[in-house]
């Protein structure tokens, strides 16, 4: 094995770093902390860790930087008790490098069990910047703080933001210039149904499909099948296919349990709300809670749910290009989740699509509507009102446009606009 992992190192080091687009997450390369990214399965994690190598590259001897991939199938017999190997290994291909600071990325390494152990001995006595990544749901949430106890930086990768597959594609933002906003609008159209998965940018329909099938296998099977024992594997698949088809739903448990025992499934209600956070767990899925100061009044509302990218929508619903106000409502949801697991919906007398970090935003695709564009503010100017903000915004296909209420001010915006920002809210 220590020969195996000799011969990897070096051809990883000796052989070009693929090029790769660089990614929106600002994650340090020299810190005090072991940097992990988790995410769902194929969001980009490898390609971010091969950029950041990459870059690393101009200012350090390759020499000092290792790359391990442990889904490799020559690692597929390594266990724990021979994880110590990858440093003798390392150390005997270069002795003078153990007192010099090393760079070491370990690339799903939740597949060796007990990997936990290695990484936080590594971390306490060697003097290298450790990255991990990892898809599966034993790498994420609380058992990743929990495993690491308090030494690592957690980053979080999502599949390509519209800014990234902007980059992608060599379109240059320029909101300032009719041809750029021309051309950002018709890579657009093509987002809004794809998706962000860069596996499938330039592949037909067909292909795409059978890619994203592929994908969420993994997540079915590996993150939460395996990892949390599911014998139900009907209804796992059914409440699948039930959310990826409604994202931007409000969800009831009480009513979605009746609804499943109708159908047939044998179910509990705990065993329905385990599935949920499951699949949050691996990415796959997310629910909002409505924005109230008591967690029980969260609790007895139901949730809105949301999913990791538009294009599993169009992989179960053949007309999800014609339910554009959902597909909006998911982008600007995964915009903001980018940015903060802190996302609330807010409700009254009536709904605001999202209440973030003081912000209100409503989504719509258009307003062009009286009926629709009085929904929208009213809604809006209701809320700002309640909470005491002066400001919010109002995203739609087209219109860009400054409204006043009585409470405030509403600032109107083509989404695909204010996709382009880094920031929430974007005037």
């Amino acid at each position: 094995m220590k020969n195996i992992l000799k011969r990897l190192i070096v051809d990883f080091q000796e052989n070009p770093v693929p090029k790769r687009i660089a990614r929106d997450i600002p994650f340090p390369v020299d810190s005090k902390k072991i940097v992990s990214l988790i995410g769902v399965r194929r969001s980009g994690k490898t390609s971010a860790l091969q950029h950041t190598i990459s870059k690393l590259g101009e200012t350090v001897d390759p020499k000092k930087i290792v790359y391990l991939n442990f889904e490799d199938d020559r690692l597929d017999s390594l266990a724990i008790a021979e994880l110590d190997l990858i440093l003798e290994a390392y150390y005997e291909l270069y002795p003078l490098h153990r007192e010099s600071r090393t760079y070491w990325f370990f690339d799903e390494i939740q597949n060796i069990e007990g990997w936990e152990k290695f990484i936080r001995r590594m971390h306490d006595t060697e003097k290298g910047q450790i990255f991990i990544t990892g898809s599966s749901a034993k790498l994420l949430g609380s058992e990743l703080a929990t495993s690491l106890r308090g030494r690592t930086l957690r980053y979080e990768v999502f599949p390509f933001s519209f800014r990234e597959y902007l980059r992608y594609q060599n379109v240059e933002v320029n909101l300032h210039s009719s041809a750029s906003r021309t051309l950002i609008k018709h890579h657009f159209d093509h987002y809004l149904t794809h998706g962000g998965f860069a596996e499938c940018f330039d592949q037909s329909d067909d292909i795409q499909r059978r890619i994203l099938r592929d994908y969420l296998d993994l997540v079915i099977y590996r993150d939460i099948v395996d990892r949390f024992g599911v014998t139900n594997r009907a209804l796992l698949k059914h409440l699948i296919k039930y959310l990826f088809v409604n994202p931007a739903t409000l969800v009831s448990y009480n009513k979605l349990y009746n609804e499943f025992r109708s159908q047939g499934f044998k179910i509990s209600k705990d065993t329905l709300i385990d599935y949920f956070s499951y699949l949050n767990d691996a990415y796959a899925a997310f629910s909002v809670p409505i924005f109230r100061k008591s967690v029980r009044e969260e609790q007895r509302n139901p949730k809105k749910i949301y999913i990791i990218d538009n294009s599993y929508k169009r992989l179960y619903d053949a007309f999800a290009g014609q339910d554009t106000g959902k597909l909006y409502e998911n982008l600007v949801f995964l915009h903001l989740r980018r940015q903060t697991p802190d996302i609330y919906y807010f409700k009254q007398a009536y709904e605001v699509d999202f209440f973030v970090e003081g912000n209100l935003i409503n989504v719509s695709t258009t307003i062009d509507n009286l009926s629709t564009r009085q929904r929208e503010t009213r809604s809006l100017d209701e809320a700002m009102n309640h909470l005491g903000c002066t400001e919010s915004l109002l995203l739609t296909a087209e219109t860009g446009a400054t409204i006043k209420t009585k409470s405030g001010t509403i600032h109107v915006l083509p989404v695909w606009e204010w996709l382009c920002s880094l920031s929430l809210i974007q005037k």
